[in-house]
């Protein structure tokens, strides 16, 4: 008698009920499957995803060091190549433009002659930021931010204190990082006050996911973000810093069929012994006025050499 397993359907049936994203990709990693787990994960359903790369489309990405988008050192590849399983951190791009960080799981996949004719992957989100935080403060009147639903400029200011004083009395290193993207108020005059929300949101969520629970993230100013790096030393806060604008990099909402997004500027600072809280926050200033100048004079560079071509 055949068994009911014995039916394929079983198992695609299977497979679909899992929440876990699955994602498989050929030789030229084009996906050639795409599961309910990575629609709801992703936001992108599979007629969005399926024949494309995942690598132009930047829908997978792995945080390995020089691994920019896909090269020889993220999962799908390294499978592919190593023909063996391959497991890493990395992030997925949302439709909704912001990145959510995952835990990649990657397979080589073989035909009947045990060729590698594609890779398997599997990712599911890791939660590692300030979710937490989010819900300790949803029932305090003017701790959260409406529009990002991040802690309030209010908030924020409050934890920088307590940081600080932390810092003066055990001297636990910590940093702050800036971010704000170039533009912001002719973004919102261009294409209105709720595209220039879902920018914000899409932010707020992306680094919401590329920090730690001991870190914290919030609203600064009208286009600023503040992000407290607890035990982060001054050599370590580069690294962050850079780290946390490639994914901001990324970011880009669909508006009207266009996907729009903004270039990122980000400040950062260490704490110091006679530091307040103006102090530091005067520095991480002055750093992300230079850095916006130095995006703005990158941007007239570029604009000027291909008017004179």
């Amino acid at each position: 008698m055949m068994s009911a397993f014995s039916d394929p359907e079983i198992y695609r049936t299977a497979l679909e009920s899992v929440p876990t994203g699955l994602c498989m990709i050929d030789q030229q990693k084009r996906v050639t499957a795409w599961s309910a787990g990575a629609e709801q994960l992703t936001g992108r359903l599979r007629h969005e995803v399926i024949g494309h790369s995942c690598v132009n489309e930047a829908l997978l990405q792995c945080d390995q060091p020089g691994c920019e988008f896909c090269n020889e050192e993220c999962p799908l590849a390294r499978a592919m190549k190593v023909g063996q399983p391959v497991e890493a951190i990395g992030f997925l791009h949302h439709k909704q433009g912001h990145e959510i960080p995952v835990r990649l799981r990657a397979v080589p996949v073989r035909n009947a002659h045990g060729s590698i004719v594609g890779a398997l992957e599997t990712f599911e989100e890791q939660r590692v930021a300030s979710h937490d935080q989010r819900q300790d403060t949803m029932d305090v009147p003017g701790c959260m931010d409406e529009v990002t639903l991040l802690a309030s400029q209010t908030m924020m200011r409050s934890r920088l204190r307590d940081t600080l004083t932390t810092f003066h009395e055990v001297h636990v290193p910590f940093a702050v990082l800036l971010a704000r993207p170039a533009g912001f108020e002719h973004f919102r005059a261009s294409f209105g006050p709720e595209a220039a929300s879902m920018l914000l949101r899409a932010f707020a969520r992306t680094l919401e996911g590329a920090l730690w629970r001991t870190d914290f993230v919030g609203r600064w100013g009208e286009d600023e973000f503040l992000m407290i790096l607890n035990g982060c030393s001054d050599q370590s806060m580069h690294a962050v810093r850079d780290r946390v604008h490639r994914l901001l990099a990324e970011n880009a909402i669909e508006w009207w069929g266009e996907r729009r997004s903004l270039p990122v500027s980000i400040g950062l600072a260490a704490a110091q012994a006679e530091d307040s809280v103006e102090s530091l926050m005067a520095r991480a200033h002055q750093c992300l006025d230079a850095a916006s100048s130095g995006l703005a004079r990158g941007a007239a560079s570029n604009h000027s050499s291909s008017s004179g071509s």
